[in-house]
């Protein structure tokens, strides 16, 4: 296949990268459709009680609305890569690296750099459709552009700073070491996995949301004694301006060691009682308790081994250039061609830790259970976050196994209640 740049060569690879992404577009689609067809059936038995009639409607048409524009994202991404592909577009922009920067170094971070940030700004239209079209009709944004511009600014500076430093490692190790360095290289990311832990709730999140301890007072002692009565030591209470940006309430627990914090949604303070809100921080320190944690971090260390380990073998094969119509093979193109062969394995081992998240969902939930003695209180806060966020009641069984990290309500209230689903 002749292109502006050179020559595709119709080969294994270019079988297997083409349906690599039209099966992976295809599975992630269908799920959507399954999804979507099931969608306007009546409030399933479990949730009886739980929805009014217009609050039920209003979470029918967000989720379809919210599924509707995700395939059309994922369209649109689909289109242009394979556009950019038969054009010749890989190798067309490797020969522009190659005649703007000498070294094989730059080169690789220039390249990885443009192909980023263009993947970036592809998307950038429709979260700010997400964030100003949809959130805002349901009612939930309440993020200006000045934040969401400033948001995006802030993340394309983090992708530079963490995003470049390893990928300037992991491109000089295989430069230097061949396919050998994929384990210098899983070292290094499993390095920066534990950084990320212990940076994320004193340098990263900071930078996004304002955090300020949680004045004294009875939900400040309720949280303290519970942390207390389990021996779980934290840094402080916090609280999370995320008011500014959205309604939606969340609470969660980050950082490790003597960095460990309970942070709180102000908007959860705003619409939950004491007992709830300290048996969802219960469910939070139920994934220290029970170790998650250092699971998570192994399962994440586990998937890149994987990638590491496939992505030094096909670096190593000409054929896969040669399917993308580049000329000349090169560590930081590979990374590129590689990621896109790599997506049905991806979605793959997605499916698996997903299914070992909503273990964990449960294991967390049983924790609170045990700890406070309040599964009612639990089960009560599980089913306003729900109502309140227009979470979809009763998803298709595909669509749970393809991109759930938590269990559907029905399944997690018949869990924390003892009963069948």
């Amino acid at each position: 296949m002749d292109t502006l740049s050179g020559t595709i060569s119709i080969n294994v690879y270019f079988v297997l990268a083409l349906v690599a992404l039209l099966g992976d577009y295809a599975v992630r689609t269908t799920a959507d459709v399954l999804d979507l067809r099931g969608l306007w059936q009546g409030v399933p038995a479990p949730l009886q009680g739980l929805y009014s009639d217009d609050q039920y409607r209003a979470s029918q048409r967000y989720v379809c609305s919210a599924t509707r524009i995700r395939m059309v994202e994922r369209t649109v991404l689909l289109a242009v890569v394979c556009a950019f592909w038969f054009l010749g577009g890989f190798g067309w922009l490797d020969g522009l690296v190659c005649h703007a920067v000498s070294s094989t170094l730059g080169r690789g971070l220039l390249y990885l750099g443009i192909v980023t940030v263009s993947y970036l700004l592809l998307t950038v239209p429709f979260d700010a459709y997400r964030t100003f079209s949809l959130e805002a009709s349901f009612g939930f944004n309440r993020t200006t552009p000045g934040i969401f511009v400033t948001d995006r600014l802030k993340e394309l500076f983090l992708l530079v700073v963490i995003g470049g430093s390893l990928a300037a490692i992991v491109v000089s190790a295989f430069l230097w070491l061949g396919p050998g360095a994929w384990l210098l290289c899983l070292a290094v990311v499993v390095a920066f996995i534990l950084l990320t832990q212990v940076l994320a709730p004193v340098v990263i999140l900071p930078l996004f949301n304002r955090f300020k301890p949680l004045p004294e007072g009875e939900l400040r002692e309720a949280v303290l004694s519970y942390t207390m009565s389990i021996g779980l030591p934290v840094e402080d209470v916090y609280v999370i301006d995320g008011s500014r940006r959205s309604s939606r309430a969340n609470a969660f627990f980050t950082g490790l060691g003597r960095h460990r914090r309970i942070v709180l949604y102000d908007t959860l303070i705003e619409g939950h009682s004491i007992d709830s809100l300290v048996t969802v921080l219960a469910h939070e320190a139920g994934h220290y308790g029970r170790g998650h944690i250092l699971k998570g971090v192994l399962a994440a260390s586990l998937h890149a081994a994987i990638l590491l380990y496939l992505l030094a073998f096909f670096l190593e094969q000409p054929g896969l250039f040669e399917a993308f119509g580049v000329s000349q093979s090169s560590v930081y193109v590979g990374f590129v061609l590689f990621g896109l062969l790599y997506t049905p394995v991806e979605t793959a081992l997605s499916v698996l830790f997903n299914m070992l998240s909503r273990r964990y969902e449960y294991e967390a939930d049983r924790f609170a259970v045990e700890t406070t003695h309040n599964p009612s209180a639990l089960a009560a806060a599980l089913r306003k976050l729900s109502v309140d966020n227009l979470s979809n009641p009763h998803p298709h069984r595909f669509q749970v196994l393809l991109n759930y990290s938590h269990p559907p309500l029905a399944e997690r209230l018949a869990s924390i209640e003892g009963r069948s689903p």
